[in-house]
């Protein structure tokens, strides 16, 4: 459905100079000076797949979209929306597309909802019978019909979000682009517009584009992402898999009987690892023995044979890395770090 190869986007912009002299000399200066927001990304998305695409804010997530929507031309390379070339056959590509920014909407702010939809309608070309078997699907999915007859200006973020979704799948698109769908949603709402997608793509095979900062919205919808970093794609495959590479650490907490025994316990030495392989943690209050280890050079049995020689252990946890805390390190300090 999708088919990306090399793409590069470079932005070039009059040099800048500071102060007054500076600024009296670039009117007459011809330096220019390039910008690469996007450094040849390769990737294809099959029919049907949603795929979240994350980076940290100026990594060249937007830029990515906006050729793959056709509103920019890539410098090289070149990209395919179901066997189009986007920012030639303009049109074409909009026909199979679905666009929804989580700051933007394409509703008509003055009119009614309904009115939005019906505008939609002609433009798009969709008939009167397939627009009111889609109706009736968004309606269901969305409940649209709560706040359709009022003015989009009179409606709370939440209903907005529902509408600019179903106004953007109204032509029953190929492909839907969502940039950040859940932004200042609350709880209930985010679950509502999650499950709504969940079921868009089941029933019409849609294919989902996501862009986010929510790693809510990654777990809860995409089997597969694609990272970009400073314009570079870092990382493509499974959340699986991603933990698996880069979510090494693990910890294991332990209510034990026999706490003070434990603390003379050099755990660490006795399973020939360093201290940074096998970290052990206290809390006094609780009596609770932690274990931070990396799980490619430790095991939960072996710690557990340790301690469980000097000490009755009571209650056991065991945390993997969460998702977040992944994704965190490696916005802050790259892919490598991370592992």
């Amino acid at each position: 459905m999708i088919e990306v190869n090399h793409i590069c986007k470079d932005f070039i912009s009059p040099k800048k100079y500071p102060g007054l002299k500076g600024a009296i000399k670039g009117l007459f200066s011809t330096e220019k000076v390039v910008k690469s927001a996007v450094s040849d990304i390769s990737f294809t998305i099959q029919d049907g797949e949603i795929v979240g695409y994350i980076g940290s804010n100026g990594a060249g997530k937007s830029t990515t979209i906006k050729m793959m929507t056709g509103i920019l031309k890539p410098t090289s390379g070149e990209c395919r929306i179901n066997g189009i070339d986007p920012s030639k056959k303009r049109k074409e590509n909009a026909k199979n597309i679905g666009v929804v920014f989580g700051q933007r909407t394409q509703l008509w702010w003055d009119l009614p909802l309904s009115e939005s939809f019906t505008i939609l309608k002609e433009i798009y070309n969709v008939s009167d019978e397939d627009y009111e078997k889609r109706m009736e699907f968004l309606n269901e999915v969305l409940e649209l019909s709560d706040f359709f007859d009022r003015p989009v200006r009179t409606l709370s973020l939440g209903q907005r979000m529902r509408a600019d979704l179903g106004a953007a799948l109204l032509h029953n698109p190929k492909v839907l682009y969502l940039d950040e769908p859940t932004i200042g949603l609350d709880l209930v709402v985010k679950d509502n517009i999650r499950r709504a997608i969940k079921e868009i793509n089941e029933k019409y095979n849609t294919t989902v584009i996501l862009t986010t900062h929510d790693i809510g919205d990654i777990e809860e919808l995409c089997s597969r992402i694609i990272m970009i970093d400073e314009g570079k794609k870092i990382y493509d495959g499974s959340l699986e898999r991603l933990k698996d590479l880069y979510g090494s650490r693990r910890k294991v907490s332990m209510e034990v009987k026999q706490y003070d025994s434990c603390k003379k316990l050099k755990l660490a030495e006795k399973l020939g690892v360093s201290e940074e392989d096998c970290r052990m943690e206290w809390d006094d209050e609780k009596k609770i023995l932690g274990v931070s280890f990396d799980k490619h050079k430790v095991q939960v049995p072996s710690i557990l044979n340790m301690v469980m020689e000097i000490s009755e252990v009571k209650d056991i946890q065991i945390q993997e890395t969460e998702l977040a805390e992944i994704v965190k390190e490696i916005y802050n300090h790259g892919l490598h770090a991370a592992v």
